[in-house]
């Protein structure tokens, strides 16, 4: 005898060993024994055998007709029994029960099941619906089955081409295009990224580096809202205006002019110098639509060829320091003996300035020399106060030295690039900035000194504030202030760029409070302050990253330009090095050991321009320059390690100082 039973939710049938009140003993077809309860028996059968039985069955489900089972089906529960009957008639064998409870339990759509042996038929509309979504899958599945297959024979769906950097960035694992593309990558072994730079979904290295910054990190887009483009008419008629003749030294293509300078001679061998500092802080309220905008942003994004600015143009155009306008500012003056280039006195004031000039580094850099200087001949616009701002700089660089326990880095050159062309087709022109140099330093110079000057007031006036401090080689923003040890200063707080800056604009709404002596933003120990100091330092790191990757990137790109097959490489740290003569660094892994300043010429192997690495074999090590050498590993390593260089004053390009 054989019986028909459930075990784990599967149907099964065996020959009966023995038999008890509550089970039996029971042989499976595979030979295997075992104890079946009474309770999971549906019933016995002599013939045909076990599997020739089960086999019958299951062919005879395939064979019933689904909604002519759910139409003979009553709306309450019922047995499997019954539905036989209804199906095949009073007479339904064994054969025909059991393939009657196949059919009800592989089809849960059509029939709900209420215990063993026992269903109820789904209601028609709930049906109708689970219907419609069936098919709906199946045409997904075909749909992505599709995919998959334009995917592996290389080229690209339209569906997935549009969404690539999505599916890279932000993927919704749930949808067809996803599940093809992770099919596709699984059976051609490779990363989806591998893959839809291999059939064109995503053309190049630069629009995946690029876009998929932009999808994760500007996710409603680079545009701002309309409502906000602009801030409308604004008028600062009731601050003073100061009769000074102002003027500012940028990039010509830099588009935030946020600092300028004047100079006055106020008798007794004496000079007024002013760091004036756009106000923007002063139309932008806090919690104001554009405020939340700009604390979104965090910060202007840069990288070559890029930029992605913190305020809409329309802003910027109103509070930029352009040659001509009228400015809200916020200025520090400084009184400062002529003979020692000692600071007499600070003042911090709120008022409007006239610009009278913009001076271009990249056009005037030339003539600006330190010989010229030193002999009084720079003859340009503003020549004579562009030397004594020099003088009066070289000495803050000195005290901060002294305090620093080194001498700033002068002389090594900073890489950049300037590109010819907006996009990935640009032809790379590689540039250098003396580190050093005069209208460096002095720019540098004044921003930390008004930096650090306004750090030390927040602090006296027992105003909150957001500092940048360093210890133990460790840098930080904080509420708390403290010293910059890389820059030698006791107090430093980020002040002088706040149409690039939100931490800087945060800093000056306090600093306005302050000087008009009105409550401030916000108080000590505020959360909503922490909570700024906090994003900022997650977004401001990420864009630095990016700008980082893609000077990574377009060293690359400039080496295959050039043609470059053996390069020079100085190493920093065990097997990380500097590629000379490009803004790159990177490790070489199984480098021999080699001491810190180490020339070597390494052979180009390979361009990977989504790794961003540089593949590079030793050829020959190269005689060591000795000369400087150990300050200069320090400065590197700093840079790299600690996340700041031992000045500040080194980024180039549109950012002439990192502190500015």
């Amino acid at each position: 005898m054989n019986l028909f039973f459930e075990e784990d939710g599967a149907f099964k049938a065996g020959t009966i060993l023995s038999s008890t009140d509550s089970a039996c003993q029971i042989e499976l077809p595979t030979g295997k024994r075992i104890k079946v309860k009474k309770s999971h028996a549906f019933f016995e059968f002599t013939s045909p055998s076990p599997a020739e039985f089960i086999k019958q069955a299951q062919e005879l489900s395939e064979d019933i007709d689904l909604d002519l089972l759910w139409n003979f089906a009553s709306s309450d529960e019922f047995s499997y029994e019954t539905a036989a009957k209804e199906y095949f008639g009073e007479e339904a064998s064994k054969i025909e029960l059991a393939a009657t409870l196949f059919r009800l339990h592989a089809n849960p759509v059509y029939f709900y099941r209420k215990g063993r042996g026992k269903y109820r038929a789904a209601p028609e509309e709930t049906l109708k619906l689970a219907l419609a979504a069936i098919e709906r899958k199946k045409k997904l599945d075909e749909q992505k089955d599709a995919y998959v297959q334009q995917l592996l024979s290389g080229s690209s769906p339209e569906a997935i081409t549009k969404i690539a950097i999505q599916l890279l960035s932000k993927p919704d694992k749930n949808s067809i295009e996803w599940k093809a593309l992770k099919e596709a990558t699984d059976i051609r072994s490779c990363s989806p990224l591998r893959l839809l730079m291999d059939v064109k979904a995503i053309p190049n290295a630069w629009r995946y580096h690029v876009e998929s910054f932009f999808s994760l990190n500007f996710p409603k887009g680079k545009e701002f809202p309309a409502s906000i483009a602009s801030p409308g008419p604004l008028n600062f008629d009731d601050l003073p205006l100061a009769e000074v003749k102002a003027f500012s030294i940028d990039d010509s293509n830099t588009t935030e002019v946020d600092d300028a300078f004047s100079i006055e001679a106020v008798g007794d061998n004496r000079t007024r110098i002013g760091i004036h500092i756009s106000a923007p802080s002063l139309g932008i309220a806090y919690d104001s639509p554009i405020d939340k905008a700009a604390r979104e942003r965090m910060s202007t994004v840069y990288a070559p060829g890029l930029k992605t600015t913190m305020l809409p143009e329309g802003w910027v155009k109103v509070f930029s320091l352009d040659e001509g306008n009228i400015c809200p500012v916020l200025s520090l003056y400084a009184l400062v003996n002529n003979e020692t280039y000692e600071v007499v006195v600070t003042e911090t004031k709120l008022e409007r300035i006239q610009m009278a000039a913009n001076l271009w580094y990249d056009k005037i850099e030339g003539q600006v020399t330190e010989e010229k200087i030193k002999e009084n001949a720079l003859d340009m616009p503003f020549g004579q106060e562009m030397s004594w701002i020099w003088h009066f700089a070289k000495h803050l660089q000195a005290k901060r030295e002294e305090v620093r326990g080194r001498p700033e880095i002068s002389g090594k050159i900073d890489w950049y690039f300037d590109l010819q062309g907006d996009d990935e087709n640009a032809k790379v022109q590689l540039k250098g900035r003396i580190r050093g140099a005069p209208l460096d330093l002095l720019v540098a110079e004044m921003m930390i000194f008004a930096n650090a000057t306004w750090g030390e007031y927040l602090d006296k006036k027992k105003v909150a504030g957001i500092y940048r401090s360093q210890r133990m080689g460790r840098v930080k923003l904080t509420s708390v202030p403290g010293p910059h040890d890389g820059i030698g200063v006791e107090y430093y707080a980020w002040s002088t760029s706040p149409l690039r800056r939100y931490v800087d604009m945060v800093n000056q709404r306090q600093l306005i409070s302050a000087v008009l002596d009105e409550d401030p933003t916000f108080k000590q120990n505020d959360l909503e302050l922490f909570g700024v100091i906090s994003s900022f330092d997650t977004k401001y790191s990420t864009f630095n990253d990016f700008q980082s990757r893609m000077e990574r990137y377009w060293s690359l790109r400039w080496i295959e330009q050039e043609n470059i097959s053996k390069i020079k490489v100085t190493v920093i740290k065990g097997d990380l090095v500097r590629i000379d003569g490009l803004p790159m660094m990177q490790r070489i892994p199984g480098l021999p050991e080699f001491s810190r300043g180490q020339n070597l010429l390494m052979s180009v192997v390979n361009l990977d321009y989504i790794e961003l690495v540089l593949e590079l074999k030793l050829l020959e090590v190269l005689e060591q320059n000795e000369e400087a050498e150990e300050e200069e590993v320090i400065d590197e390593t700093e840079h790299i390690e600690q996340q700041d260089a031992t000045s500040e004053a080194d980024k180039a390009s549109d950012q002439i100082s990192d502190i500015s």
